[in-house]
């Protein structure tokens, strides 16, 4: 299965209802397939201009370690340095809760989902309610 933008839309959708509910300051919603190229991007009125850049980071780091943002945020703790180069090596990469791995229900990569917006675990709240949303398995790490 390929993450399609039809998905895209329905995971965002998902993420934008969840914040709805939980009544989350707006938020920005990037989507990226398993190559880490964007097939989606919402951004709520007032959600501020660099949120993009913030959760594209999220989702960007999460799909090109393999891991979600919130265990690149560990890993920051533990070794700064290294998170460094690799943000250095590979550009865009946001370490804090936020961006979530998109998986199928066999656990193969399909892409992932960065949320900015709001706190970070909240922006993790909304990428998580927009993967379930659509039956994927979603790996905040």
């Amino acid at each position: 299965m390929n993450l399609s933008l039809a998905h895209s839309r329905t995971i965002i959708a998902g993420a934008l209802a969840a914040a709805n509910t939980a009544k989350m300051k707006p938020l920005t919603i990037v989507v990226l397939d398993a190559g880490g190229h964007v097939l989606a991007a919402e951004r709520e009125d007032g959600s501020s201009n660099k949120r993009f850049d913030v959760a594209y980071g999220k989702a960007h780091g999460a799909v090109s370690l393999g891991v979600g943002s919130r265990a690149l945020m560990t890993r920051a703790e533990q070794q700064p340095s290294f998170i460094a180069a690799v943000t250095h090596s590979v550009g865009a990469l946001v370490p804090v809760p936020g961006g979530v791995l998109i998986k199928d229900t066999d656990g193969t990569l399909l892409g992932a989902v960065g949320v900015s917006g709001d706190t970070s675990d909240n922006d993790e709240e909304a990428a998580l309610a927009g993967v379930t949303s659509i039956g994927l398995m979603a790996d905040a790490g």
